[in-house]
């Protein structure tokens, strides 16, 4: 008998194949992947809006594919920054797996693209699972969701390259305890790198920009202790996941549907 664990197994495990395969693709054009993930509401699109105007105006040749359940909103905002933006709904389906991402970079963006930002689908379970054949991991999350969110979702966080903190201008507002998150991110995540932003007040912009162009240029990326074949069981059931992780030291700094997207620039 064919068990859900054996399933969801053998998906990961040829979305991995695939990752690889997009990864390699991507790498022969020159071009780096960039995953953005976090839970909703925790500012993702408006830091990467700043990111994207800031590399426009440095002259970087950037893209950027948002997803979500539905709505093109995102990729209005993102559009604002005047670099390549396309939408990609995925009708109910709660993260992106890389066929779909394939199909929809399939002729997009143009092969001079240096760096291609996807915002993952609001989300720290399911796209926590799924390798979107990134060389930069990146996990965001907000002064306002708790100093406890690295421990609620370990995997998002252990398998993290980098960690961004968003809203920080409101960090004394809500009393955010920052030496409390920096210890739980250093418990899930060992040496990961923590950044804290505010795009309201510019604070921080440009330190994602630059992680990810470190790596395009062939920097080593941390490697989470995480990044193994490891048992993943968020979603109340039990898998084995290899990451294709990049290698790195270790380091701190204070069922898928077709889908369909719409290309805004």
């Amino acid at each position: 008998m064919c068990r859900a664990t054996d399933l969801q197994t053998a998906v990961l495990a040829k979305n991995d194949e695939g990752a690889k395969e997009l990864r390699d693709a991507l790498a022969a054009r020159g071009t780096t992947l960039v995953n953005l993930m976090s839970s909703p509401g925790s500012g993702k699109t408006a830091l990467l809006e700043a990111e994207l105007g800031l590399a426009r105006d440095r002259g970087v040749p950037v893209a950027a594919l948002t997803a979500d359940l539905a709505t093109e909103n995102d990729a209005r905002r993102l559009a604002r920054s005047g670099v390549p933006v396309r939408q990609v709904l995925t009708d109910g389906l709660c993260h992106l797996e890389t066929d779909m991402l394939a199909r929809h970079l399939d002729g997009w963006p143009g092969h001079d693209v240096r760096l291609l930002f996807v915002e993952n689908v609001g989300n720290l379970v399911c796209p926590a699972s799924y390798d979107l054949g990134e060389s930069l991991r990146v996990v965001l999350a907000s002064v306002t969701e708790g100093e406890d969110k690295p421990l609620k979702y370990p995997t998002a966080f252990g398998l993290a390259q980098l960690v961004v903190v968003t809203k920080n201008d409101i960090a004394d507002a809500v009393e955010f305890d920052r030496e409390a998150f920096l210890g739980n991110v250093r418990q899930v995540n060992p040496g990961a790198e923590v950044v804290f932003t505010s795009a309201r007040r510019g604070e921080g912009v440009g330190l994602l920009l630059d992680r990810a162009l470190a790596v395009a240029d062939g920097a080593a990326a941390h490697r989470p202790v995480m990044a193994t074949r490891i048992p993943l069981v968020e979603d109340g059931h039990a898998h084995a996941h290899a990451f294709g992780l990049g290698h790195g030291h270790p380091h701190t700094h204070t069922h898928a549907h077709p889908g369909s997207a719409a290309a805004v620039n």
